[in-house]
């Protein structure tokens, strides 16, 4: 009965209407007082609960639904399979995962009675064990040499009886001399291994929900039908609003939680800036958040956002999209459990908001996201997911190649794409160009920050710090400025961040208005919403042609090294 019941509820998830209705909430009533054989059966219980969480057809349904997942951690049947159900994100099982740096502190900041290091990773200890003596005093680094004692014992020796070791270990880090930067580097350098213990509060996919989204009860199913991207962008989310503090800080921890408990991590929650996070209501449930970084994690000329998708305010997927101008590259994935339904209107409907909130008209996929390297994105077919939505290749060779085995599967509907094909096709970025006839080409940042080093090389060899503050001077000048008055330290940051690339450009040539916008274009970079600079950036179209002239090897003045052989 108990298996019967468990089958019932995850077969007819797509069912909706009244009747529908009646029937899920007396399986959910027959279920909350079963106690479940597997831990197989455990976690199938819990991702059809979340599921119906994100699209609930009543406040019956929902409400026993809640009950149910609030309660989910003491349920017997999930205390007897815990261990088995390890690395599940549900509430009351432990998360293992060699969390990056920015993750790490974040749960140690938060959780530090319940984060420490996974003494199983027996490779982790002897890196920790070079890594400590830096960190600590000159008696003890002494002690350690001395004594030979490996990573895991010294840090039983050295660490307070109130500190786990993985806190102790990240405290000392976090007291580094340098910067976020240096920091992160050292601390993803020693890759360690971590453990989070369950707690009342810490990270659960159970727990997940935005309490500020919208609500709506299902009648139909969501729509599975593929949509039209024209269509879909061309009708604009219901309203765009910045989030304040509190509820920014909700939605990045909410985030956060999302990449703990999966087992993945994404920068631009790592970074995220809680005064920079933007609430996309879509409608009918639909939500998005957008989250932009602090500013000293700010990319140059690139904005970055990363993207939590809610449903009823459960998370059901994220996205980063790397913004220059009109083009995005994009990053878009639906967690596992929500995945068969409406993944497609859901990435249709997020382009329409980043075209709505950034002004977005040209959007890429990288390879990694179509499967160079990424087994999973392989497996879930995801360079068909995008070219059946209208994404297309640009260069010949993988165009050749694609028309090829589109000719196969209609000479034999059953042909699947084998995997070494599918790698071949995903070595090249797809695009899809809102406006066909102005398709935007992808901006070499890449060839941008090489040029910009040669540049500085050229100025100062490795002493880049006298580089760059020359850069800033000479930009100073050309912008008819003495000084950086009244400038906030974000802003002169991204002044300094920018000069080098900025040097590239013959911003003699350019008028008077076009260098006095390039002024506040600067500003808006380490401004509270970098939301603000792709709208400078999109007014400047002069800024953006001379950026990918340089990149490509035309115009743009001669640089230093240049001169300097003349």
């Amino acid at each position: 009965m108990t298996s019967t019941s468990l089958a019932a509820l995850e077969r007819h998830r797509h069912e909706f209407g009244a009747a529908a209705a009646d029937t899920r909430l007396a399986l959910l009533k027959r279920l909350a007082r079963t106690r479940l054989g597997s831990a197989r059966a455990v976690l199938r219980l819990h991702e059809a609960l979340c599921f119906i969480r994100a699209y609930p057809d009543n406040a019956a349904v929902l409400a026993q639904t809640q009950t149910m997942l609030a309660g989910f951690a003491g349920r017997a049947d999930l205390r007897a399979h815990r261990t088995a159900l390890t690395d599940s994100g549900i509430a009351g099982t432990p998360v293992r995962y060699r969390f990056f740096a920015g993750q790490a502190q974040w749960l140690g900041q938060h959780w530090p009675g319940h984060l420490r290091l996974d003494r199983v990773d027996t490779d982790a200890g002897t890196r920790i064990a070079t890594a400590l003596p830096p960190l600590l005093t000159r008696a003890e680094a002494h002690a350690l040499s001395e004594l030979k004692l490996s990573g895991y014992a010294a840090l039983d020796r050295l660490r307070g009886r109130d500190e786990t070791d993985a806190v102790f270990m990240l405290r000392r880090i976090a007291a580094m001399p340098g910067n976020g930067f240096t920091r992160e580097a050292y601390s993803d350098s020693v890759d360690a291994s971590f453990v989070l213990a369950p707690g009342p509060a810490t990270p659960s996919r159970t727990a997940a929900h935005f309490a500020g989204a919208p609500l709506v009860f299902r009648r139909e199913p969501p729509p599975r039908q593929r949509p039209d991207l024209r269509a879909e962008m061309a009708r604009a989310p219901r309203s765009v609003r910045r989030m304040s503090f509190s509820d920014g800080e909700a939605a990045v921890e909410l985030a956060r939680s999302a990449m703990v408990t999966r087992a993945r991590s994404l920068e631009a929650f790592s970074f995220a800036d809680a005064r920079d996070v933007w609430f996309v209501d879509d409608g009918d449930g639909l939500a998005f958040a957008f989250a932009g970084v602090l500013p000293q994690r700010r990319h140059a000329v690139a904005s970055y956002y990363g993207g939590l998708t809610l449903r009823n305010g459960v998370p059901i997927g994220y996205s980063q999209s790397d913004i220059v101008g009109r083009s995005a590259a994009l990053s878009f994935n639906t967690f596992e459990t929500f995945r068969g339904g409406e993944a497609a209107f859901t990435f249709a409907r997020w382009l329409a908001a980043l075209r709505r909130v950034f002004g977005t008209t040209s959007f890429s996929i990288e390879p990694y996201q179509l499967g160079q390297g990424n087994d999973e994105a392989l497996e879930s077919g995801a360079w068909w997911f995008y070219t059946k939505l209208g994404f297309a290749p640009r260069d010949a060779a993988t165009r050749r190649l694609a028309h090829d085995e589109r000719s196969r599967v209609q000479r034999n509907p059953h042909h699947r794409t084998s995997p070494a094909t599918l790698r071949r096709l995903a070595e090249r970025h797809l695009f899809f160009d809102l406006e066909a006839a102005r398709p935007q080409p992808l901006v070499p940042l890449a060839e941008l920050g090489l040029q910009s080093g040669a540049a500085l090389s050229a100025r100062a060899g490795s002493d880049r710090e006298r580089a760059v503050d020359a850069a800033s001077t000479e930009l100073l000048r050309h912008c008819g400025l003495r000084s950086l008055r009244g400038f906030s330290a974000d802003q002169r940051e991204a002044w300094r961040r920018l000069a080098p690339v900025l040097e590239l450009l013959d911003l003699a040539a350019w008028r008077d208005d076009e260098r006095r916008a390039l002024v506040a274009l600067i500003r808006a970079k380490g401004g509270r919403s970098e939301r603000a600079y792709v709208a400078r950036y999109l007014a400047h179209p002069r800024l953006d042609a001379a950026l990918r002239r340089r990149a490509r090897g035309r115009a743009g003045r001669p640089t230093p090294a240049t001169k300097g052989r003349r």
